[in-house]
Parts: C-alpha cells; sequence; structure tokens
C-alpha cells in the first residue's frame, strides 16, 4: 500500500513538473572577438531601415531579447553614448508536415486497399490532418559604440511544433549562454522555458 501511495505521488509530481516547464534545443553558431578583460556594459539597441518600418514587430523581438541580454550582463539606455550597440533579427518558417501514418491509398472510399492491413470495406471516414512544424531562428549582433566594429555574433535555431514568445526569448538565452566566449560551432543548446 505504502509502495503504490508513494509510485502515484512520485508520478503526480512529475506530470505536474512537465506541465509547467519545456525543453527547447537549439542549435547555436556563435563568432567573433569579445577583447579579453572588457566587461559587458551598456547597450542601445540598433536597427535596420527595413526593421524601423516594422517599429511595432521589431520591439516585440527586442522585448524577447532583452532578459537574455540582462542576463549576460548588460544593461540598456535610451540615448547614445552606450558602450555597444546590439542588433537583433529572427525569422520563422512555417510547414505542414504529412502524418507518417498518412496513408495515401486509402481515400475514403467504401472499398479500399490499405498497403499494411490489406483490402477491406470501410465507411469513408477517414481524414488527414497536417502537423504543424516550424524553424525558428534569432541571430545577434553586438558592435562596438565608438568604433563600430563587430565583437560578437550569434544565432540560434530550432525546429519543431512550436512557435511562440517562448520560444523566442529561449533562442536568445541560447545564442548568448557562452558569452563572451565563442564556444564549439555548431554546438546544441538545452534552455528550459515556463509553459
Amino acid at each position: 500500500m505504502f509502495k503504490t501511495l508513494a509510485i502515484a505521488i512520485v508520478t503526480a509530481a512529475a506530470l505536474a513538473g512537465c506541465g509547467t516547464t519545456r525543453l527547447v534545443n537549439s542549435d547555436v553558431n556563435t563568432f567573433g572577438a569579445w577583447p579579453d578583460g572588457r566587461a559587458p556594459a551598456s547597450f542601445v539597441f540598433e536597427r535596420l531601415p527595413s526593421q524601423e518600418a516594422r517599429a511595432p514587430e521589431q520591439e516585440q523581438l527586442e522585448a524577447a531579447a532583452l532578459p537574455a541580454l540582462e542576463h549576460a550582463g548588460f544593461k540598456q539606455v535610451n540615448s547614445g553614448g552606450a558602450d555597444v550597440m546590439v542588433q537583433v533579427a529572427a525569422r520563422t518558417l512555417h510547414f505542414d508536415r504529412i502524418d507518417p501514418f498518412y496513408d495515401p491509398f486509402w481515400r475514403g472510399n467504401a472499398f479500399y486497399y490499405n498497403r499494411w492491413r490489406g483490402a477491406g470495406l470501410g465507411l469513408g471516414l477517414g481524414a488527414h490532418y497536417g502537423t504543424p512544424y516550424y524553424v525558428n531562428e534569432v541571430s545577434l549582433l553586438i558592435r562596438d559604440g565608438k568604433s563600430k566594429q563587430v565583437l560578437y555574433e550569434t544565432r540560434a535555431q530550432n525546429d519543431g511544433r512550436g512557435s511562440d514568445e517562448g520560444v523566442r526569448m529561449a533562442l536568445f538565452e541560447a545564442a548568448l549562454k557562452d558569452f563572451p566566449r565563442t564556444a564549439i560551432s555548431p554546438r546544441r543548446v538545452t534552455v528550459e522555458v515556463p509553459r
């Protein structure tokens, strides 16, 4: 009885943990030559004209990158004179992936041929739904505020069934995980995020 109760408690705790967090796996590439001994300091976001044309979307993207930048030691300022300028970008590709169990030979006819189970009679109730599949990528470029020299470049990519603000935040966190070092590229980085 005690053993059954203990198993039930452990199972409930594991399921509760699964419901509150998720793991986001990313492939990360980093490049650059961050100067030895230079600590992260103040920064401003820098925008390309195309990003400025879509200011509301860019503001959301910068808000998603901000926690990762602050965690790396940077502090955002609103005016010029910042130590570095940071440029962020993102893209998401969406696909409808075909269900691997989809059988193209069963079209919902009264008589059908199913390659795994042979011939038979059917009621025509078959349906096929594609599984959404996303490729998410973020990139971050850090330039010196005075010389405009690129000091650090990083990008993170994730593919799977999710694409939301939490995934983008996790990608930025993964991209800056090893800052200021440039680790082996590409490498796999896993970040735990709340659901």
